[in-house]
């Protein structure tokens, strides 16, 4: 109390609200614990461009299979089509919208969106254009040690190829 009476205001020293923003970072960054929170966490290392730490979200016998543009079969193979779709398209953002579970496996609808300015992909030159609201479906299998066993997504491919100049547009 102050002379007057009145109570001294306790201040909160800045340390306590540091430790919040730790403890708000460190529990971002912990590891999934159900095959939602895996899937969670996948999309959204991969809307950050980040693969390096791939052997946690695939086994190394896994397969991917994108319905229009093929199966990949591996933990190299996965990671190299990852590799070469974030060099062709460096500014492509991925966002998940819903994600079910169910035992072992997840559905999670996401779209994404990305200019095709940098290096080739599957086999076709850069063209400039940028696509947009791309929707997708992913429906993966997770192993006991929370990695992709199976994944399959399904994409409209012929819209995508539309949007980058690569297709005639419908009329």
């Amino acid at each position: 109390m102050t002379r007057s009476g009145a109570r001294e205001r306790e201040e909160t020293p800045i340390e306590i609200e540091s430790e919040k923003e730790q403890a708000m970072e460190s529990s971002s960054i912990t590891q999934p614990t159900t095959p939602a929170e895996a899937a969670r966490s996948l999309f959204e290392g991969i809307g950050r461009h980040e693969l390096d730490n791939a052997e946690q979200m695939w086994s190394p016998d896994a397969v991917d299979t994108f319905v229009a543009v093929g199966e990949f079969r591996g933990l190299d193979a996965i990671v190299g089509f990852f590799t070469e779709l974030l060099a062709a398209f460096p500014d492509m953002e991925v966002e998940t919208e819903r994600i079910l579970s169910d035992g072992s496996w997840t559905t999670v609808q996401w779209h994404a969106s990305g200019t095709f300015t940098g290096a080739p992909f599957l086999g076709i030159e850069a063209t400039g254009r940028r696509f947009e609201g791309l929707r997708a479906v992913s429906v993966a299998e997770w192993d006991d040690q929370l990695r992709i066993r199976q994944n399959t997504i399904y994409w409209d491919g012929a819209d995508f190829a539309r949007q980058l100049g690569i297709l005639p547009p419908t009329e």
